[in-house]
């Protein structure tokens, strides 16, 4: 039976054009766009409908009879999109490049980056000009990021085993990230707080009262999610060692403890290291120095800080203390942990790439 409806336009293609259009429909760089109507041409060539096209690349068929008509008409060049409406640009790739290339190798005179404002001025460009192009590129002049390298001579093998716990726990063990968040000041403002109201955010005053401070030793046990919490006046060894034995009444006995921790001189004392030898089921694995982003507690911390103590106001330490008991309380109802999936390895290599790239670049 004959075929109905439109009849299709007969697509015959050069040994050049075939050439070219495999190449684009294959190459890594292309547009996905391009090399898809690269696809719909080589297809129809072969002698397909474009009902038949349109099913083994999974788009329409009036996709197809759109870039099969194109190819026809104007051959390569029809596979290219149409011109934009619009004015056209006034704005040419060398005056790109070279906002670009100041922004990135040099800093205005009298300042230490550049602004919209002062590079507009220097480049004869409109601001907005200036931002567009800034967007585009990604760059922001106006931000600044800090960081610090860790000098641990034992560092390497410290990630090892720290993110080995992670990945890979012992059996019948329980791996815990401790740490203390000290000096947490129970803190009220001067006057009462405004509720936020439609079209104003809740406003609050700048100054404040202190009423004290507290420091809260946890241990968020990494497969559960699980925290265990400890609130005392002081950070020193004695109240660490508090909070180990509460942990070593807490953990069932027939279970061995990893703790992950970091360097801090409490963590060391004579007193804290005979505890240990007392308690051999405890085992201790301390982060590389300067890298508390291996510790998981910290995590915690930072959504303890965020959601509860940044915007909270507190008369008494007692009042700061149950409002911390609580959110603890309500996190362990329903903990959600954190779950680590970057190897040993990939961040070595991941570091290593940036020093490679500090010690490489122009200071």
């Amino acid at each position: 039976m004959a075929d109905r409806g439109r009849p299709r336009a007969l697509l015959e293609l050069t040994d050049t054009e075939r050439e070219r259009l495999t190449r684009w429909s294959r190459r890594r760089k292309s547009a996905q766009a391009l090399a898809l109507r690269c696809r719909i041409v080589l297809e129809c060539a072969g002698g397909s409908s474009n009902k038949d096209v349109a099913a083994r690349l999974g788009i329409a068929v009036a996709t197809v009879g759109k870039w099969r008509g194109r190819f026809v008409l104007e051959r390569l060049d029809g596979l290219n999109d149409d011109p934009r409406p619009g004015a056209p640009r006034t704005v040419s790739d060398d005056a790109v490049e070279a906002v670009i290339v100041k922004t990135l190798e040099s800093t205005p005179k009298g300042a230490t980056h550049w602004s919209t404002r002062s590079m507009a001025q220097d480049s004869g460009l409109s601001q907005s000009t200036v931002s567009r192009i800034w967007r585009t590129f990604g760059l922001q002049p106006h931000r600044a990021e800090t960081f610090k390298l860790s000098t641990d001579p034992l560092f390497v093998d410290k990630v090892r085993d720290v993110v080995g716990l992670y990945l890979d726990p012992p059996e019948r063990a329980l791996v815990l990230c401790v740490d203390e968040k000290s000096q947490i000041q129970a803190m009220d403002r001067t006057a009462a707080i405004f509720p936020m109201r439609p079209g104003l955010p809740e406003r609050r005053t700048s100054d404040y009262v202190r009423h004290g401070t507290t420091t809260l030793f946890a241990a968020l046990d990494v497969a559960s999610g699980n925290v265990t919490g400890s609130m005392h006046a002081k950070h020193r060894a004695i109240e660490f060692k508090k909070f180990l034995v509460k942990l070593d009444t807490e953990v069932p006995p027939d279970l061995q403890v990893h703790l992950i921790l970091d360097n801090y001189a409490t963590h060391k004392t004579a007193a804290i290291k005979r505890w240990l030898v007392a308690h051999p089921r405890f085992h201790l694995h301390l982060t590389p120095t300067s890298s508390s982003w291996l510790n998981l507690v910290e995590r915690w911390f930072g959504d303890l800080t965020q959601k509860k103590i940044r915007r909270g106001t507190h008369t008494s330490v007692r009042d700061l203390q149950t409002d911390i008991r609580d959110w603890t309380k309500t996190w362990n109802e329903d903990p959600r942990p954190y779950v680590w999936t970057k190897t040993a390895d990939e961040i070595l290599a991941k570091l290593a790439a940036f020093c490679t790239r500090t010690s490489d670049s122009a200071h």
